[in-house]
């Protein structure tokens, strides 16, 4: 078995429901489930879940659905978040409601309208919190907001993730 499908998940206070062809974390950030494949045998025993397989066929997929279980117990019991940040004169977020209102140079204000299971915030006008307890959720919006106008080599204008480097390009010389 794969190194990775072979440690364990340590529940904590999550709830670890394993049916046939589903298995269920729930916990005080929500639910999240996964479609469980066939061949795979997840077993709950004193707060930690382990994973194993007897085909050799699905011994790299033992270690995916064994990360991806593990995203899920920390997605429900502490969440992820992204944090992203707006680099340019004039860039801006601000919250209208439950959307996000970004102004990014063009001529029109750009309205994101965040999906279900998502929190969008602004800590001040050139941040953008996103929380949530689904880890792929969570790094697809901050990849469709990062999209909308996405850092440039030469002055690093644009929204950036917080721990991204831009490479800078030197400007052409006369």
């Amino acid at each position: 078995m794969s190194r990775v499908a072979k440690k364990p998940i340590d529940l904590g206070k999550v709830e670890l429901n394993v049916q046939s062809d589903s298995v269920t974390a729930k916990g005080p950030k929500g639910t999240l489930s996964l479609a469980k494949p066939a061949g795979i045998a997840i077993n709950v025993d004193n707060g930690v879940a382990t994973l194993s397989t007897e085909n050799a066929d699905l011994v790299a997929l033992t270690g995916t659905v064994r990360a991806i279980l593990s995203n899920m117990v920390k997605g429900v019991s502490e969440g992820f978040e992204r944090k992203l940040e707006l680099v340019g004169v004039g860039y801006r977020a601000a919250m209208q409601g439950k959307d996000l209102s970004l102004s990014l140079g063009f001529s029109h204000p750009v309205v994101f309208v965040a999906p279900e299971g998502i929190t969008l915030s602004t800590p001040t006008q050139t941040e953008i919190l996103v929380q949530g307890a689904d880890k792929q959720v969570v790094g697809e919006v901050a990849a469709k907001i990062r999209a909308f106008r996405k850092p440039e080599p030469y002055k690093g204008k644009g929204v950036k993730y917080s721990d991204e480097v831009i490479i800078r390009k030197e400007a052409k010389k006369a």
